[in-house]
C-alpha cells in the first residue's frame, strides 16, 4: 500500500510521525483533556458538528492566561476541531517538534500567509487497549463548501462507535476489518486479533489508515517498520480482494446506504454507497461472509435493509438471504438485531443532509425526488437498520440444519435505549445458547430438550427487577413483567405461573423440580401448563433473565 495518495495525509516520513505524537502527548490532546477544556456540553456538541459553544469556551480560556501544556492544547483544539486559521508561530510553539512546516509537510494543514489552517480532521480516541489514539479523517461538512466529494473519508462517527462498541471481543488468530474507511475498527481488533487484514475500495481511505496505525503505532503494538507483521492493507471491492481466505472474526461498517442510481452514473459517496441497486450490496454480505469464516468464526456487521409491501415480516429478506449461503452449502447461525425503521421519505433527507446536499435547493429537490422514485420502483414501504451477528458453527457439516444449532436464526426488533458496551451482552447471550445445547435442553426432539431443560438449575440475572401493577382494589395483579437493567433491556410479560417459577429461581432446585411444584399447587389439570413453563424458562434464558449455575452440594 503506498504511502501517499491524492488529498490524504503523507505516512513515509516515521521520523516526522513520532515527533507528531510527541507533540500530541505533550500538549495532552485526549478525549477526557479536551472535555476538561472545553466543557463536556461543548465538546459534546462539536460531535453534532456545532463549533459556537467550542468557540466560546475557548475564548474563555485564552482570556483566563492560560500557559503550559492547556494553552498548547486550546492550539491544537482550534486548528483540527474547530477549523479556525492559526498563526504558524501559535502552532511551532503548541507543536515544537514539528510545527507548521512539518503539518504542511505531513498533509494535515495548508499555510497561507503567515497561518495554519487544518486540511483533515484530527481528533482523539480510546481504542479497546486503553490506549489514547489520533484519528486523521476528511474534514466534516461543517468545514467545507459544496457537496462532500465522492471519495470522502469518513471519521469517527456515530455507526463506527456503535459497531466497535457492539464486536463481541475474543481472542483471534485473523481478523478481517471489510470496508477500513480511516481504520477505526482495525484499532479496536488489534488489541485482541494477532492479525488484521483492512480493506477498502478507496486509495486515500487506505492511506489515511496507514497514516493513523502509524502515528499511533506505539499505542498498537505495531513495528513501524514491518507494518505487514499485524495490519495488511488492502484494495479492492467488497469480498474480492479476500474471497479465497479464512478468518476467525469479520467486521464491517459497510457502503450499506440504499442511493438512486441514475442510468450510466458511477459511484457516489464512496464511504457510504457501495454501488449496487436496493439492499443488494448487504444481501451479497450476509450471504457471502460466513465462506470466508472458519469453523467458529463469526462475523459482525451495521446493515440496512429493505422492507417491501408483499414482505410480511420485516425480517422476510434477510432471511431469505441466509438461504441464498445456505444454496451454497456454506450455512450459518445468525442474529438480526433491527434498532430503527425510517419511511422513505425519512430515509432521504437524513441522507442528503449527511452528504451536504442540501445546500443546492435544485440538486437537492431532484435528489430527493430521486429517492423516493427509486423506493417506488421496488414497493419500498420501510428502510430497516440494525446490527446483525454470524457464526460458522464449530463441529457441524456444512448444509446442517441451521434450526438444530445452538443460536439458530434470531430475528428481534429492538428499538428503545439500550447499553453500551453491548459486545459482552451478545456474548453472553450467545453463550447461554451454546450451554443450552451442550446440555441438550436446545435442538433435537422437544421431549429430550425439555428433560434435559428440567434438570438445569438457574438463577435471576443481577440486573433484573419484576413489576406488578393492578387496578386499585384488585386482589391479584393483572401485568407482571420482568425488565433487564443492561444490555439490550428487554421487557418480558409474565403470566402467573411464569413469575412464580422466576421467584423460585435461586439455583437450589432445579427448573424441573419447580415447574413440578408449580404445576402441583396451581392444582390444575391443565396438560399444556409444564410444557409452557419449561418453554418460558428456555426463553428467559435465552434473554439473559435467568442464567445457569452449577447444582449446589
Amino acid at each position: 500500500m503506498s504511502a501517499v495518495a491524492p488529498d490524504a495525509p503523507v505516512s513515509d516520513d516515521q521520523a516526522r510521525l513520532d515527533a507528531l505524537a510527541a507533540d500530541l502527548r505533550e500538549a495532552r490532546y485526549y478525549f477526557d483533556d479536551v472535555t476538561s477544556l472545553l466543557g463536556a456540553e461543548a465538546h459534546g456538541a462539536l460531535g453534532r458538528d456545532q463549533t459556537v459553544p467550542a468557540r466560546i469556551a475557548l475564548a474563555a480560556v485564552r482570556a483566563s492566561g492560560a500557559e503550559g501544556h492547556e494553552r498548547s492544547l486550546a492550539v491544537v483544539v482550534d486548528l483540527f476541531l474547530i477549523g479556525e486559521a492559526v498563526p504558524s508561530e501559535d502552532v511551532d510553539a503548541a507543536l515544537p517538534r514539528t510545527g507548521a512546516a512539518g503539518l504542511a509537510a505531513l498533509g494535515l494543514a495548508d499555510l497561507p500567509g503567515g497561518s495554519a489552517i487544518a486540511r483533515v480532521d484530527l481528533r482523539p480516541h480510546a481504542s479497546d487497549a486503553d490506549a489514547e489514539l489520533w484519528v486523521a479523517s476528511d474534514l466534516g461538512s461543517h468545514r467545507r463548501t459544496g457537496v462532500l466529494r465522492a471519495d470522502h473519508v469518513l471519521g469517527i462517527g456515530q455507526a463506527s462507535l456503535t459497531l466497535a462498541q457492539t464486536t463481541i471481543r475474543r481472542p483471534a488468530a485473523r481478523a478481517l476489518d471489510l470496508g477500513t474507511g480511516c481504520g477505526i475498527q482495525t484499532f479496536h481488533l488489534l488489541a485482541h486479533a494477532e492479525h488484521v487484514t483492512a480493506t477498502d475500495v478507496s486509495e486515500r481511505a487506505l492511506a489515511f489508515t496507514r497514516f493513523n496505525l502509524l502515528l499511533n503505532h506505539a499505542a498498537l503494538g505495531i513495528d513501524p517498520a514491518n507494518l505487514g507483521g499485524r495490519v495488511d492493507l488492502r484494495r479492492g471491492s467488497l469480498l474480492e480482494p479476500v474471497a479465497s481466505e479464512r478468518f476467525d472474526l469479520i467486521v464491517s461498517n459497510p457502503p450499506f446506504v440504499i442511493t438512486p442510481r441514475a442510468p450510466g452514473e458511477g459511484e457516489r459517496f464512496t464511504y457510504r454507497d457501495g454501488g449496487l441497486a436496493g439492499d443488494r450490496l448487504v444481501a451479497d454480505l450476509v450471504s457471502g461472509l460466513p465462506g470466508l469464516l472458519t469453523p467458529g468464526g463469526s462475523a459482525q456487521l451495521l446493515a440496512n435493509w429493505e422492507i417491501r409491501a408483499e414482505d410480511e415480516q420485516w425480517f422476510d429478506r434477510p432471511a431469505a438471504w441466509l438461504g441464498r449461503a445456505a444454496a451454497a452449502d456454506v450455512d450459518a447461525e445468525a442474529w438480526f438485531i433491527q434498532r430503527d425503521v425510517e419511511s422513505p421519505l425519512q430515509y432521504a433527507e437524513v441522507w442528503l443532509r449527511d452528504a451536504a446536499e442540501s445546500r443546492d435547493p435544485e440538486h437537492y429537490r431532484r435528489r430527493y425526488a430521486d429517492y423516493l422514485a427509486d423506493f417506488a420502483s421496488r414497493d419500498v414501504e420501510s428502510i430497516g437498520f440494525g446490527m446483525v451477528w454470524l457464526r460458522r458453527p464449530a463441529g457441524h457439516d456444512d448444509g446442517a440444519d441451521v434450526a438444530a444449532r445452538p443460536v439458530g436464526r434470531r430475528f428481534e426488533s429492538i428499538e428503545h435505549p439500550i447499553e453500551q458496551p453491548l459486545g459482552p451482552h451478545l456474548a453472553s447471550a450467545i453463550a447461554a445458547a451454546d450451554s443450552l445445547a451442550a446440555a441438550g435442553a436446545l435442538g433435537g426432539t422437544e421431549d429430550e430438550a425439555d428433560e434435559a431443560l428440567g434438570r438445569l438449575h438457574v438463577v435471576v440475572a443481577d440486573d433484573v427487577t419484576e413489576e406488578r401493577h393492578q387496578r386499585p382494589g384488585a386482589e391479584h395483579p393483572g401485568v407482571i413483567l420482568l425488565r433487564q437493567g443492561a444490555g439490550l433491556r428487554r421487557t418480558s410479560l409474565l403470566s402467573t405461573a411464569e413469575a412464580g417459577l422466576v421467584s423460585a429461581c435461586d439455583g437450589e432446585l432445579s427448573i424441573g423440580q419447580i415447574v413440578s411444584a408449580i404445576a402441583a399447587l396451581l392444582g390444575e389439570d391443565d396438560p399444556e401448563l409444564e410444557p409452557t413453563l419449561l418453554a418460558g424458562a428456555r426463553r428467559l434464558i435465552l434473554e439473559g433473565f435467568l442464567t445457569q449455575t452449577v447444582q449446589r452440594r
